[in-house]
């Protein structure tokens, strides 16, 4: 359930406990549970957004809350996997695909035409050789793939190509990946046939992408600094938070900024009563070529609720592990379960892939453990970054200790 955005306020340590329980992880949203009424919730939003954001009188007013469904953040990819309801499989698919089209997902150009295939085979049936089907695909253009590889099917121009136009780049990868969607053995041809098979290859290309079933945040994080004494600025950026980690999306360009798994980072974040609304991520990097802590600091009112969510992920992770059962099959391991777990991921490593990180683009304070200055100033902290990251041995973090040779700052 949807309502305003509105700005954090300052609640004791009681009062922000009960927020967080009735804050979504989701960008402006309240989770409901099995035993919430949302009839009654509608009728009781003005009141909570009263309770619980300082947004203006008149603001509170005019607000509409609106009921979504959404996949929740905490369900396993795996267990997706193991649904064989259609109509399951299609909110699911739904979901993926709505978060594609709109770009909250990026996607390289060959992986938005596999999975704009796939879209085209649940809407208009089996591929059909021929004329119908290109136009057909050309005047939903915007239905298969993200508005930004839709170059030339809207407005005036794409009328007044007519029928026999040549197809643009977007739109012929469209149709060539079309042609090779494979239908299910056993005759599924009809356009009323069982859909399940597609769904699942939807979600199984969906999967690929690191970012998958995240739930999403806004912010902002300083841009680079440019020429002589110009000063870099923001940038507004979307953070999707997912079991396995966090992706920092440029909101403007569509691309990944950073992403790290729970084992590649540390993390805090300050509150509103010491400074702005602030999370810290913190991760190994390279400072022509030595060693640092690298730290990137993500402006936004939502930094408390990120927070929360990375240490409950982590903390479900965790109990995750422990709680699966000891293998005690006899005889070599397969090939599989002798790979390393980030070897059983799927990756996607064009060069140049939008969910490539960009740290070029990224403003950080890089330092060592006791604080050395090597580009820009210690931040000023009170507590220290080591104590909220995996425990040692369950992730490939490591503290950087000073270099001897290192100038003291």
């Amino acid at each position: 359930m949807d309502g305003t955005e509105g700005n954090a306020g300052q609640p004791g340590p009681a009062e922000r406990s009960h927020r967080s329980s009735v804050s979504s992880v989701g960008a402006r949203e309240v989770q409901l549970k099995p035993k919430h009424q949302p009839y009654k919730l509608g009728r009781q939003w003005p009141e909570l957004l009263l309770r619980f954001t300082d947004a203006p009188d008149d603001d509170v007013a005019m607000d509409e809350p609106s009921l979504q469904f959404r996949r929740n953040v905490f369900f396993p990819k795996r267990r997706e996997l193991q649904i064989h309801d259609e109509e399951v499989l299609r909110l699911l698919y739904e979901e993926a695909k709505g978060n594609v089209l709109a770009a909250r997902y990026p996607c390289d150009v060959e992986d938005c035409e596999t999975l704009g295939a796939l879209v085209c085979r649940v809407q208009l049936g089996p591929y059909q050789p021929g004329q119908p089907t290109a136009c057909a695909v050309r005047e939903k253009l915007d239905s298969f793939l993200p508005a930004h590889l839709c170059k030339r099917g809207h407005g005036l121009f794409a009328a007044l190509r007519g029928r026999g136009a040549k197809a643009g780049p977007g739109e012929q990868g469209l149709l060539n990946a079309y042609c090779k969607v494979k239908e299910a053995a056993g005759g599924d041809s009809g356009r009323g046939a069982s859909l399940s098979t597609h769904y699942r290859a939807y979600l199984l290309k969906s999967h690929e992408l690191p970012f998958y079933g995240c739930a999403f945040f806004h912010g902002e994080v300083d841009k680079p600094a440019q020429g002589f004494l110009h000063r870099g600025g923001r940038k507004p950026v979307v953070v999707a938070i997912s079991l396995e980690g966090v992706h920092v999306i440029d909101s403007r360009e569509k691309h990944v900024l950073l992403g790290l798994r729970f084992q590649e980072l540390s993390w805090d974040h300050t509150s509103p009563e010491e400074e702005e609304s602030v999370l810290w991520l913190e991760f190994d990097g390279d400072n022509e070529g030595t060693p640092v802590n690298r730290l990137l600091k993500i402006y936004s009112k939502q930094a408390e609720l990120m927070s929360g969510l990375i240490e409950y992920c982590i903390e479900l992770n965790q109990t995750s592990e422990l709680a699966a059962p000891q293998e005690t099959v006899s005889g070599p391991p397969s090939a599989a379960s002798s790979l390393p777990s980030s070897a059983q991921r799927p990756q996607l490593q064009r060069q140049g892939s939008v969910v490539c990180s960009r740290l070029q683009h990224l403003s950080t304070i890089d330092y060592v453990e006791e604080g050395q200055q090597i580009k820009r100033v210690k931040p000023k902290r009170t507590t220290s970054f080591f104590s909220r990251q995996l425990s040692v041995g369950q992730g490939s973090y490591t503290v950087v200790q000073p270099a001897d040779s290192l100038e003291q700052g």
